[in-house]
């Protein structure tokens, strides 16, 4: 398989770059004059086209209509069928050089527009897309016998329309393109509003190079102005038949409720227990840089710790050798007023603690000015110790900030550690070199990612063996997306022949 041509990704973001820095599409252009499109064969209509058809070409995958964005990705797919499986692989190879070397330019673009997280980690996600799987995932299965040969092969549905978040927009929508087209299918987005133009912008870069690249147009198509309606509008029509929601649980449950088959990656809030048995050092610099990581808006971040009582005290101390603060009583208080809104409790019962939205995905600075704390440069982390029904374990706060609850025995911090994760089955962790606690809390918990002895990002093969997502579909049950995720399986049967002994 050749490189692409690294010039021409210089060029083609460049280009896009220049021309495109706002969110909504500008007039339709004709193709690039390098490329001009196939000439079609005469269908017999004179010539005649549809009034929608001008608007479907949109801009570069960026529509204003979600049905015409829709239509113009159901027209790629038909264009990736006729490419085969060597346009499939040409697609993921432009997605992921070029995910890689606009990282720095990306990176900046999403947080500039979203405002929350670290700029270093926001180029890190990208520069590892290169981790997502590709068309090599795609294999049939075959088997043969006395009465003839069967073939079962992963083939496409079509075209599937994804939500992507605000916390990960461009590496969430660049990782969902590879494992969409990989398995043959071409992808319409409607973004989260809060991330829409970084995210438009990567789709005019991706479809101009692939567009140059394959022939091929809109294999990625956008909504430019992103709303509810036009989240339900591109879930009615006819040609999308799959779904791919990665977002909070308003949003998940409107897929599940559409009546076509949804793949929903949901929200998490992952515990961590940390027992006598686990290396204290290596517990806590894994634990801070897991919570820590652009500013703890992964889903599988550590959100919250139990640890055992005899050991607690000195996984503290460790976590503040090792660069993270500790807050006091005081200093904790201030920043749980601050952090979240406490609404009164329906007939006398406990209030509800709601995310302040200021504080996501903030610098720690920004944590510590609110609690009264003068941080020393670098400082990654914020922690205190808590009670087990403080908010900042049991919301999915989603902050450089981490709660440590104390625990008398491996039964309770498994029962702790099971409410905080609310029945997600998304995430959980323990340091631990006990095997059986490791089989207690893992047949307890029962997530789709169970890290052991590392960060939370070992689960995805950063540091841990694996493959890389950005849409862990825990509510509908795939676990860690990949190219066969989105194939539906297809038997084809040749009966008492080709079989040859």
């Amino acid at each position: 398989m050749s490189a692409v041509n690294e010039t021409l990704i210089r060029d083609v973001v460049a280009d896009v770059l220049a021309r495109l820095g706002g969110v909504s599409a500008p007039p339709a252009k004709s193709a690039p004059a390098s490329a001009p499109a196939p000439a079609k064969a005469d269908c017999g209509c004179n010539g005649k086209t549809s009034a929608a058809s001008p608007a479907r070409r949109g801009n570069l995958g960026v529509f204003e209509d979600a049905n015409e964005a829709c239509a113009a990705a159901h027209e790629s797919f038909l264009q990736l069928q006729k490419g085969g499986i060597a346009a499939r692989v040409k697609i993921v190879e432009i997605v992921k050089s070029m995910a890689e070397a606009n990282a720095e330019t990306w990176g900046k673009l999403e947080l500039d527009e979203t405002k929350i997280g670290r700029l270093d980690h926001k180029i890190a996600k990208l520069e590892i897309i290169k981790l997502v799987p590709g068309v090599e995932w795609i294999r049939p299965d075959g088997r043969s016998g006395d009465h003839g040969i069967t073939l079962e092969e992963y083939t496409p549905f079509g075209v599937v329309g994804a939500v992507t978040p605000s916390t990960h927009s461009i590496p969430t929508l660049s990782g969902n393109i590879v494992n969409i087209c990989a398995a043959g299918n071409a992808v319409v987005f409607n973004p989260h509003p809060s991330a829409a133009k970084c995210a438009a912008i990567a789709v005019r870069a991706y479809n101009e190079a692939i567009f140059r690249e394959t022939g091929i147009e809109n294999i990625a198509t956008i909504i430019s102005k992103p709303t509810m309606e036009s989240f339900a509008a591109m879930c009615k029509h006819e040609a999308v038949r799959l779904l791919l929601v990665t977002g909070g649980p308003g949003v998940v449950k409107a897929a599940m409720q559409t009546g076509k088959r949804a793949i929903c990656a949901g929200p998490g809030n992952p515990p961590v227990f940390v027992d006598d048995t686990a290396c204290m050092t290596r517990a806590a610099k894994a634990i801070i840089q897991g919570a820590s990581f652009d500013n703890n808006l992964l889903c599988i971040g550590e959100k919250e710790v139990f640890a055992l009582d005899k050991i607690a005290d000195k996984l503290m101390s460790q976590m503040e050798q090792n660069g993270a603060v500790r807050l006091s009583n005081a200093q904790l208080d201030a920043l749980t007023k601050a952090a979240f809104t406490i609404t009164p409790g329906q007939g006398g019962g406990c209030g509800h603690a709601a995310v302040n939205r200021d504080f996501i995905g903030k610098d720690p600075a920004v944590l510590a000015k609110a609690a009264g704390v003068n941080l020393p440069a670098g400082t990654q982390l914020l922690f205190a110790e808590t009670a087990a029904d403080h908010p900042f374990v049991v919301e999915e706060q989603m902050m450089p900030f981490l709660p440590i609850t104390r625990v008398k025995s491996l039964e309770e911090g498994v029962a702790r550690s099971l409410e905080a994760e609310h029945g997600y089955k998304h995430t959980s962790i323990i340091h631990s070199h006990d095997v059986e606690a490791m089989t207690a809390m893992g047949r307890a918990l029962d997530t789709t990612l169970f890290i052991k002895n590392g960060p939370c990002m070992a689960g995805l093969g950063l540091g841990g063996e694996g493959y890389l997502s950005y849409s862990i579909a825990t509510p509908t049950g795939e676990g860690v997306t990949n190219p066969k995720t989105f194939t539906r399986v297809r038997r084809c049967v040749m009966v008492d022949n080709l079989r040859i002994y």
